[in-house]
């Protein structure tokens, strides 16, 4: 049985302009697989045209299932993780690890750099989206600005703000006139890459700032986040900064 498919296998291989063998092994896998008629060992052998005896069969079996079972034993030594030898778990896996707090996120600063926030860990932060058009802009940079030098320095206090676009079109600049226009204030906190807060683009941070309270209504929505990085309180556009200050000197 297995000569008579083999010539089958054959002439599809031919057909194929298949010439070299590692190609060939596959394509004889692949076939026999597909007809569920000759075993892969068998397959291994047509590709590299052999004719074997049973006797010589059986031992490339045998060699198979030593090989098979050298892999499963280097397989349980990784899920112990006990020899040192295993490869680092990849990407997937580390995403797959549960979001506790803002630490776990990584964003791009202003100037396209990476940050990592867990940098932040051991600060009160203030985290807020902010706009350059908005009616509420002059206000809050103003206060934003008043808090960050009266607690910055003295009490670690940080104010992570982020530009985006999505409310009315009112931050519509490139983040080098972002950083021009916030001169005016004097502004020294940490502005971000532009980014949308809501909806499916949302960066992960906003998404899961909104995940806790709901859609962003507006701009400058400010949360605070306590020195663990969790969000102890989140305050409308509507709230000035600076009725923030009883709270956040819970926290300082």
């Amino acid at each position: 049985m297995f000569y008579i498919y083999a010539s089958h296998v054959e002439t599809l291989i031919e057909k194929l302009s298949v010439t070299k063998k590692p190609a060939k092994l596959v394509c004889a896998i692949l076939l026999g697989i597909y007809w569920r008629r000759i075993s892969v060992i068998q397959t291994i052998a047509l590709a590299f045209k052999f004719r074997h005896t049973r006797l010589e069969m059986l031992r490339y079996k045998v060699v198979l299932l030593l090989v098979c079972l050298a892999v499963g034993a280097l397989s349980e030594n990784c899920e112990d993780n006990t020899t040192g030898q295993c490869a680092p778990k990849n990407n997937e896996e580390k995403s797959s690890k549960p979001t506790t707090s803002v630490y776990d996120f990584h964003v791009r600063d202003i100037y396209g750099n990476d940050v990592d926030l867990g940098k932040y860990r051991g600060h009160v932060s203030i985290i807020v989206n902010v706009a350059s058009n908005c009616g509420l802009t002059d206000t809050n940079y103003r206060q934003l600005v008043q808090l960050y030098e009266k607690y910055g320095q003295s009490k670690g206090l940080r104010i992570l703000a982020f530009p985006s676009n999505q409310f009315g079109g009112q931050e519509p600049g490139t983040s080098q006139e972002i950083l021009d226009f916030v001169k005016r204030y004097n502004v020294t906190f940490d502005l971000f890459e532009k980014v949308d807060v809501n909806g499916e683009n949302a960066h992960p941070l906003w998404k899961y700032l909104t995940g806790l309270d709901g859609p962003i209504r507006w701009n400058f929505t400010k949360f605070i986040v306590d020195k663990e990085g969790n969000v102890v309180a989140t305050y409308p556009p509507s709230k000035e900064p600076l009725e923030m200050e009883s709270v956040l000197k819970k926290y300082l």
